[in-house]
């Protein structure tokens, strides 16, 4: 990391004394600046990766590598928390609230994804699954948050994320995730043909697609389903906005993931 050149000093400057004495309170105050500069660049580092800002750059390799191996070794209460404060997802920045209601056993990929959606995956490769159905405060909604645990190194998922980026392969319909319907639960109806809103992204700063589809427990079901970034437009008018369903696919799948993020953090600290 370089630094900005030392200052220049004109006419209008004072010049520090060549000689010695007491200190001289420039230099003391510049010193100060650069532990300070150096102490926030290192904040922001880690900030970034906390909160999902790094715009697709690659995190550290200690942070990418710990990402991949959490499937098997963090408990499942820190990926999917049993309950999960929503505050400003809603619409018109409404408080959101949803609670866990089944947990998927880990898996592989065969099954999870529509065909197309699993081809456009299938050049990072599926290490593993994980999944978990959220229903909201009101038990009207069920969502299925999902966190694809992938083979491939960052260089890898650079250039998947950019060919959804490009393609808009996140936004098609015939690319959506499957919910994870559990018997017994409100998500017992929740299938392919009620999937209401969707949202996939693939983190480039650790080996994971984080995806969340989402309908009405009351398995009512849609011909045309529609992305959450558009369901969540203040002008969408259809039925998946109105609920409120991008909303609660979008609320959750960022929340999940900024808990992958917070467990690689913990996971990545040096103790002091």
């Amino acid at each position: 990391m370089s630094l900005a050149a030392p200052d220049t000093f004109d006419n209008d400057t004072v010049r520090p004394h060549t000689g010695g004495g007491r200190p001289r309170p420039r230099l003391a105050a510049v010193v100060t600046c650069v532990v300070l500069g150096l102490g926030l660049i290192g904040g922001a580092v880690t900030g970034s990766w906390l909160s999902g800002d790094s715009e697709g750059g690659a995190g550290t390799p200690d942070a990418f590598t710990a990402a991949g191996a959490l499937w098997h070794s963090i408990p499942v209460d820190e990926l999917f928390p049993p309950t999960v404060d929503g505050q400003g997802a809603g619409p018109g920045g409404a408080d959101r609230a949803w609670t866990r209601i089944a947990v998927a056993p880990d898996s592989g990929c065969k099954d999870a994804f529509d065909p197309l959606l699993r081809k456009a995956l299938a050049p990072a490769g599926c290490l593993r699954l994980l999944r978990a159905t959220y229903t909201d405060a009101t038990r009207s909604h069920v969502t299925t948050v999902g966190l694809l645990f992938t083979k491939a190194d960052s260089a890898a998922m650079s250039t998947l994320r950019a060919r959804f980026n490009a393609q808009g392969l996140d936004r098609r319909r015939d690319l959506m995730p499957r919910p994870y319907a559990a018997q017994g639960t409100l998500a017992a109806g929740f299938g392919d043909a009620q999937r209401a809103s969707w949202t996939v992204s693939v983190l480039t700063d650790a080996p994971v697609v984080v995806y969340a589809v989402s309908g009405f427990a009351d398995g009512r079901t849609f011909t045309e389903p529609q992305p959450a970034e558009d369901a969540m437009k203040a002008d969408a008018t259809t039925p998946a906005a109105q609920g409120g369903l991008g909303h609660d696919a979008q609320g959750l799948a960022d929340r999940i993931e900024r808990s992958l993020r917070k467990t690689v953090n913990s996971a990545t600290e040096k103790p002091s």
